[in-house]
């Protein structure tokens, strides 16, 4: 193929998004246009792409040029195809490739809160949650356990991040999500507009003070938000007075929580399920 290019320098200018950009400048690549994002391995790029991500350049390993990049690739015959071997890929990025293939991609501007809510009816709004690998634990969980959409406040990872997306295994790219807006203040302004869409709101938390997680008065609801907090603190005492339910995951063995991502799996099975 035409497209592809043997790296012999790994400091050329059109490698500087693979190996010398971090993720807040992609993020900002473009401002005040949306920026750019890394997908890693040729499931995570497959999705992308099918969402209508669109693609700028690619980086592969040898070996993998006719592999599961092989099949991406031949589709898009005009976009440069950098390679080189597995150690000067790693030299080049810092960190050993899943699946041998990278892939810079182009943001979209995203939705508005009032957009992505407009046909839902569950719900998971992440509250300041750091942890890239937690936010696409979380996506994936919310893909899979029947949640319609996904918000987040402005202290949260970005969805987009490469290893979000590659925990996520690409679902960040199947489930609708955004931002809550710069101006909109957490947790005032957000769950008051979260709760004028028509949405009761559920705050996750250790309160003994709490909700059952299969209370039928939950279950009932036609639209619910589950609300999930920062790793460590959880939600701030703010945001738990302000929804309308709070609920504790039962614990056995003296066990006192768990891990956001896992606490997000319990809550959107059981919250999430058709009655």
């Amino acid at each position: 193929m035409k497209n592809i290019i043997e790296i012999n320098d790994i400091t050329a200018l059109e490698l500087d998004v693979y190996a010398r950009t971090s993720e807040v400048q992609l993020l900002r690549y473009n401002e005040p246009n949306p920026g750019l994002f890394i997908a890693e391995s040729p499931k995570v790029i497959e999705r992308a792409l099918k969402a209508g991500y669109e693609p700028l350049s690619f980086l592969v390993e040898h070996k993998d040029l006719d592999r599961e990049a092989g099949d991406i690739l031949t589709r898009y015959p005009e976009i440069p195809v950098y390679t080189a071997e597995y150690e000067t890929l790693v030299k080049m990025t810092g960190y050993a490739l899943a699946r041998g293939m990278l892939c810079a991609m182009k943001r979209r501007t995203l939705p508005s809160v009032e957009e992505i809510c407009k046909n839902s009816r569950r719900v998971a709004i992440l509250e300041n949650i750091v942890n890239p690998t937690n936010i696409g634990a979380i996506f994936r969980s919310a893909a899979a356990l029947h949640m319609d959409a996904v918000l987040l406040t402005g202290g949260c990872s970005n969805p987009l991040y490469r290893r979000a997306a590659r925990v996520s295994m690409g679902t960040v790219f199947q489930i609708p999500w955004t931002y809550f807006e710069k101006k909109t203040s957490w947790p005032e302004d957000g769950m008051k507009a979260i709760q004028n869409l028509g949405f009761k709101t559920v705050a996750m938390a250790l309160r003994d003070d709490s909700y059952s997680i299969d209370d039928p008065e939950l279950l009932a609801q036609e639209k619910l938000a589950i609300v999930l907090g920062t790793e460590g603190d959880g939600l701030a005492s703010e945001t738990i007075a302000d929804c309308d339910y709070t609920v504790k995951i039962p614990m056995a063995h003296g066990v006192d929580s768990l891990n956001v991502a896992a606490a997000s799996a319990v809550a959107f099975w059981e919250l999430g399920r058709k009655r």
